[in-house]
């Protein structure tokens, strides 16, 4: 097999999926299962929808064309707001998109006019995180022109948080976005059967019993690809959160001195901390030497901060192609494969990158997130580094 490579479980992509599907159901809480992190992948796309969730959202028309192609049946939102210039893409490709500015959705009724569609339109409600959003004191006016919109359906209203400036979705601003939804239901004598609250950040209120309110959407992506909530990224208990895995291969390895020597100025990537010489540690001598391992991987294919190296071994630095390790032991081979787990900004770029193969895999169905490889963790659990 090559490498670099991504190595995706769909069984446990579908245990994630499942479980939170099931989990939310009992509070009215329906799942859009958000493929954008896989490039739109049909294969997890599809994965999600056996799993339960009711739609597929993706940032980019692209992926959804791409999956039309694919011959994937089901709802699909375009869930950031549609570039001006693409307007008849997505008409022709989605069935909804997330929206925030006037000119863009009478754009969006002008291309279904067009091309005999209708097209179903969520406003975003700006609540704190200062990203996309209408400010509430705008949201009637917009509503009333959306309404007198040929073409156009006005299928509810959203929010997002914890993106840009990390505020969380609480009672209190859940309970702004519910008060609304009823507010225009009233004013307008409209029904919005949709009203999405976030995602995947709203797990921690909407599963700890707070009175969820009108909202019966999430869209949800790393908690489904990766087993984790965004707020603090600890595991979601009873979540897999190995589902993705990178591998790469050893291209280098051997014993070099601990510090560099010569005059230090910026690296390939901006400057660098001055070399301290330190205590010896494991895989290190007295005479500053130590076992260093390169991997054909580097910043042109994942985020290595975003990186979990295996047992035995420590990040020193990467570039553009290599990824720099010291191992505890001597006797890494040249062409032996190492896995690292990822979190979202690690997988984000892997999956992005025309370097990085993917493939697609099933494990023996296991009852749950437990046996080797695998992250165990119970409702409930606050365990905070990647197991497995």
């Amino acid at each position: 097999m090559t490498s670099p490579r991504l190595e995706i479980d769909l069984s446990r992509i579908h245990h994630n999926a499942r479980t939170l599907v099931e989990r939310l159901a009992p509070l009215g809480i329906s799942v859009t299962g958000v493929t954008k992190a896989t490039l739109g992948a049909p294969e997890v796309a599809r994965e999600m929808t056996r799993a339960g969730v009711t739609s597929i959202g993706e940032s980019r028309i692209e992926n959804i064309e791409a999956m039309r192609l694919a011959d994937l049946r089901t709802t699909m939102t375009l869930i950031r707001s549609p570039i001006p210039s693409q307007v008849d893409r997505v008409v022709a490709g989605a069935d909804l998109s997330l929206n925030t500015e006037l000119d863009v959705i009478e754009r969006l009724s002008a291309a279904a006019g067009r091309q005999g569609r209708r097209h179903g339109v969520v406003l975003m409600v700006e609540l704190g995180d200062l990203r996309e959003g209408i400010l509430a004191e705008d949201l009637e006016s917009v509503v009333r022109r959306t309404l007198d919109l040929p073409h156009i359906d006005l299928h509810g209203i959203g929010t997002n948080l914890a993106c840009q400036s990390g505020i969380a979705p609480d009672a209190a601003n859940m309970a702004v976005l519910s008060d609304l939804v009823g507010s225009l239901e009233g004013r307008f004598r409209i029904d919005l059967p949709l009203v999405s609250g976030g995602n995947s950040a709203n797990l921690r209120w909407a599963l700890s019993g707070a009175d969820t309110g009108r909202i019966n959407d999430l869209r949800l992506g790393e908690s489904i690809l990766l087993g984790r909530e965004p707020l603090e990224r600890e595991p979601i208990g009873g979540l897999y959160t190995d589902a993705v895995t990178l591998v790469a291969e050893v291209i280098e390895s051997s014993r070099k001195p601990v510090l560099p020597w010569g005059e230090v100025y910026q690296s390939a990537f901006g400057p660098v901390a001055a070399p301290v010489p330190s205590a010896p540690s494991a895989g290190q001598d007295r005479r500053g030497t130590r076992n260093q391992v390169i991997v054909g991987l580097g910043r042109q294919d994942v985020d290595p901060d975003g990186l979990s190296v295996p047992d035995g071994f420590r990040l020193l630095g990467a570039s553009s192609d290599h990824l720099v390790l010291a191992a505890d032991r001597d006797g890494t081979a040249v062409g032996a494969e190492l896995r690292f787990g990822v979190d979202y900004s690690a997988m984000v770029r892997a999956m992005t990158s025309p370097f990085v193969t993917r493939e697609f895999r099933r494990t023996a169905p296991d009852g749950g997130p437990s046996g080797p490889g695998s992250a165990l963790t119970s409702p409930g659990s606050r365990a905070g580094a990647p197991l497995g």
